[in-house]
């Protein structure tokens, strides 16, 4: 009797083969996806960095008021250097 392997065939190999697979990512640890699982300040400081955002947040009104101290820094730097 000949036993034809066709695409059933390797569908099942496949199926019953694929628990094989699945172990192989548990074994490395990649270290935490969620924001908040992050327990230490460097490792979130290391986080944003990869992500490209600012930590810890800044609001808007923080920001303006450190624009502001630096626009009138800089005016005082020009006053003081001038004598």
């Amino acid at each position: 009797m000949k036993t034809s392997r066709n695409r059933g065939w390797r569908i099942a190999q496949k199926q019953r083969n694929k628990s094989r697979d699945n172990n192989n990512g548990m074994l490395t640890f990649r270290g935490e996806k969620n924001w908040k699982m992050l327990y230490t300040r460097s490792d979130k400081l290391l986080r944003a960095a990869k992500l490209g955002i600012e930590y810890p947040r800044i609001t808007k009104q923080q920001l303006s008021m450190r624009g502001l101290e630096e626009y009138l820094l800089a005016d005082e730097r020009t006053f003081y250097m001038q004598s």
